[in-house]
């Protein structure tokens, strides 16, 4: 269990409001804080890695004290059994792939190295620089070093938000492999609704600093009115496969809307389904109806 009671008065730099959290978090979960700009969820994230101090409160983590202001705990960032991926994913651009991970793990830890290499699929790639890499492999590569020191748990701060669909998609995948694999706890700030169906089973909702609503994607997301661009309901009139992912293609009105989804998404969709498309930043997601 993941224990975050903390009060921190954040600067402009950091949204200028007051963070006020009491959330708990099952180990093993993959959970998402979702939210407008500035709420405060990078900085959760960087509070509970030991990068940024609260003023009071308390983190407890499997019964471990990290933090307690009362008392006087402060538990080094080293010490605290966690990874940490940005969204601008911060390799050493003077190294190759696999110094980017020996930096982390050492020449001594090459089993693990190469596993995660193998893993993240970066064999071909593991003797360039990230400039020579695409998004995609700069992630992956990213991925694989916070992965290195076998942390408990692995922070992500949209991590996938700047890449194209396709990519995005896979990397989902990625996520969700490791995620079985190696039985991390994973927080996951994310605005792309899709994504976070896809990976979560629980989701808090920032607002100004607070969590003003929490529970799985479908609870939150689906039986409440939706944020967006857009929410329209429509007919599915084909599904077809390119590629490694999936193309949908829903009618509304008169027009032919395509959507993106993976194949667990289409799963137990077909033909003649009524449905939900919705939008979140640009990025339309399908809801089946009933």
């Amino acid at each position: 269990m993941i224990r975050i009671d903390v009060h921190k008065k954040l600067g402009p730099k950091d949204g200028g409001i007051n963070l006020d959290l009491s959330i708990e978090i099952e180990e093993g979960q993959i959970a998402t804080l979702y939210g407008e700009s500035g709420a405060g969820k990078t900085s959760t994230l960087r509070i509970l890695a030991g990068l940024l101090e609260p003023d009071n409160g308390e983190i407890v983590v499997k019964d471990r004290i990290w933090f307690s202001r009362k008392k006087k705990i402060n538990i080094s960032p080293q010490k605290r059994s966690i990874g940490f991926v940005f969204q601008d994913y911060a390799l050493f651009p003077h190294l190759t792939v696999r110094q980017n991970l020996e930096f982390v793990g050492g020449t001594s830890d090459s089993k693990r190295i190469e596993e995660l290499i193998s893993l993240m699929e970066l064999k071909d790639f593991q003797n360039q620089k990230p400039e020579t890499l695409s998004g995609g492999q700069k992630q992956r590569t990213a991925l694989a070093r916070a992965l290195i020191q076998k942390p408990d748990i692995l922070l992500l701060d949209e991590p996938l938000a700047a890449l194209d669909s396709k990519t995005r998609m896979k990397l989902q995948d990625y996520l969700l492999e490791v995620h079985e694999k190696f039985h991390l706890t994973i927080l996951l700030v994310s605005h792309d609704h899709g994504e976070i169906h896809k990976l979560s089973n629980q989701v808090f909702i920032f607002e100004k600093g607070r969590v003003r609503e929490k529970g799985s994607p479908d609870k939150v997301f689906v039986n409440q009115p939706i944020s967006g661009k857009f929410k329209f309901t429509g007919e599915v009139i084909n599904i077809a496969k390119e590629d490694v992912v999936y193309v949908i293609s829903v009618l509304i009105q008169q027009q032919v809307i395509k959507v993106v989804a993976q194949k667990t998404e289409v799963s137990d969709l077909k033909v003649g389904d009524k449905v939900i498309v919705a939008s979140k930043a640009f990025n339309p997601i399908i809801y089946i109806i009933g």
